[in-house]
């Protein structure tokens, strides 16, 4: 028979180059005792990850440092999302899906946490299961659920000017989190009153991450303090926005951003006219005084009377050419 070790709650377990006989005697023995003496670990404990952040599930088992021809599973529900074996002659082999990873040193340290790079927002806590297979014997040594969040932006709190007569409204909006959050508002330290808000939260097209736009209608003074909140019930985190000096005059924020880039394209496109018709007057100067030019020239020519026929040609030649080009510069 092989040589044996004390492995904690496991009891004595043996390497696992022993006989099968004992080995299977030994790993029953050791599952019992793992059963009984690793509730904790068999408990769920919720972990909080954070969508687009890595993660990392705990699962610390001491007992299994330094084992061998044992292959590990952690499963989601019934899927497979990593699986690796450690060989007898210190070969890991580790598959995955999404790259999911166990620290390097797991069968060192017997640390197996599942490191997942990144998760997507889900409504349900998901559990994460751990099983250990050796011998043809199956343990599941730890259960870890996670749930998962996202934060919001800090919310963007408008006023929109109340016309003659009306009512003044305010606009908070905020976006990209999970799960669906609640807003509240404070009127300088109250509630607003019944039927004065208006929210909604809609799903972003392209993940399940909301934006949130709620609405508070009511009378009040100009100078009077508004505020708020926005509370994502899964990271138990509030962001708060008070009474802004800006004032719009119709939609929330995401209609004076459209109009702000509406802006700043007019803007660069009167620059580049601007700088075209500065071109284009610049040049036309320049035709102008050379045609000033070449007629001084000419007329000295008639009067000394030593223009050549060959050069009348060339003269007229060039006022065509000078008539082209201003045609060409008034276009």
């Amino acid at each position: 028979m092989g040589p044996c070790r004390r492995a904690g709650s496991w009891g004595s377990l043996c390497v696992f180059g022993a006989q099968p006989a004992h080995a299977e005697s030994l790993w029953s023995c050791a599952l019992l005792l793992g059963f009984l003496g690793l509730c904790a670990c068999l408990e769920e404990n919720c972990i909080l990850g954070i969508v687009g952040q890595p993660v990392s599930l705990p699962c610390v088992q001491p007992q299994m440092a330094t084992s061998a021809n044992v292959t590990i599973e952690w499963r989601r529900g019934e899927e497979v999302v990593l699986r690796s074996t450690w060989r007898d002659d210190g070969v890991v082999e580790e598959w995955s899906i999404n790259r999911a990873t166990t620290p390097p040193d797991a069968p060192l340290t017997g640390n197996v946490s599942l490191q997942l790079p990144g998760i997507e927002p889900t409504e349900r806590s998901v559990s994460y299961r751990l099983l250990v297979t050796s011998e043809n014997q199956s343990a599941e040594l730890c259960a870890v659920c996670l749930r998962t969040a996202a934060r919001f932006s800090a919310p963007l709190l408008r006023r929109e000017e109340a016309p003659p007569g009306g009512q003044t409204a305010f606009w908070c909006h905020s976006s990209g989190g999970f799960p669906e959050p609640a807003v509240s508002w404070l009127i300088g330290g109250g509630a607003p009153p019944q039927g004065s808000v208006r929210t909604r939260a809609e799903p972003l097209p392209d993940s399940r991450l909301y934006n949130v736009t709620s609405r508070l209608t009511l009378n009040v003074s100009r100078d009077a303090s508004v505020s708020c909140a926005v509370w994502n019930p899964s990271t138990n985190e509030t962001l708060t926005s008070t009474n802004s000096a800006a004032v719009v005059t119709g939609g929330p924020a995401v209609t004076s951003r459209a109009s702000e880039a509406m802006w700043i394209f007019s803007t660069a496109l009167c620059a580049v006219v601007g700088v075209m018709v500065s071109v284009g007057i610049g040049y036309q100067i320049h035709l102008d005084r050379k045609s000033k030019r070449k007629k001084s020239k000419r007329k000295k020519r008639k009067n000394t009377g030593n223009m050549r026929p060959d050069e009348e040609e060339e003269d007229e030649e060039e006022e065509e050419e000078v008539k082209l080009e201003r045609k060409e510069t008034d276009v």
